[in-house]
């Protein structure tokens, strides 16, 4: 479903990646762990297109897509996480979700309003709230819930789990392994590695921008 092959990348004239290698199929999870700095974040605005790499190849889907502008590749199917959330803050719940809507996409899970209120529960009480005014871990129910609006093929999360508290963790971790059940393809970087290890079927280390190791969990 999502595949980069000797992909690097980076800002200007500083490579951040160097021929990062690694595949992600339907209906799997898998994790890119590393310590901060490590190139994960790079790693996924490359495939997502929000920076163009300096060379390899993104695959998506049967398609290459790493000269696509950001929005086709969206409108493709594959949704997107950052890891700072970027909710718009002046709008409610509800119309968050709306702007995320896409029209359903064939063999892929079509996310309903009510079927995101089941996912993150705590969002259906909340749909009249404007969205500066919700919890760190709201905010992040509330920034993966937009992005399956949008009835992605494949998602990618950055940092899903970053300054939740416990409670909340596990509740995004249901979510990750649901999305699995319903044969979403999820690529995630993460350092919390105990996270990791219960949501994710394999996994890859990056270091120094490289990649060094695979697991399979």
């Amino acid at each position: 479903m999502l595949e980069a092959r000797r992909l690097s990348a980076g800002y200007g004239a500083a490579r951040v990646l160097f021929d990062v290698e690694l595949a992600v199929g339907r209906g799997e999870v898998v994790a890119l762990l590393g310590r901060n700095g490590a190139g994960k974040s790079t790693t996924l605005k490359a495939l997502m297109g929000l920076i163009r790499p300096f060379s390899g190849e993104v695959h998506f889907d049967g398609r290459r897509v790493d000269a696509w502008e950001p929005y086709e590749v969206a409108r493709a199917g594959l949704g997107y996480v950052p890891e700072d959330r970027r909710i718009f803050t002046d709008l409610t719940v509800a119309e968050n979700l709306e702007v995320g809507r896409q029209p359903p996409r064939e063999a892929t899970p079509a996310w309903s309003p009510e079927k995101l209120f089941e996912l993150f529960p705590a969002l259906r009480t909340l749909q009249g709230r404007r969205a500066a005014h919700l919890s760190g871990g709201e905010q992040q129910m509330l920034c993966i819930a937009r992005t399956l609006a949008g009835n992605p093929k494949a998602i990618l999360l950055d940092e899903p789990s970053e300054g939740l508290a416990p409670i909340l963790v596990e509740q995004v971790g249901k979510a990750i392994l649901e999305l699995k059940r319903a044969g979403v393809c999820v690529l995630l970087s993460e350092q919390n590695l105990s996270f990791a290890r219960r949501v994710a079927d394999r996994s890859y280390m990056l270091e120094q921008g490289r990649m060094r190791q695979a697991y399979a969990d």
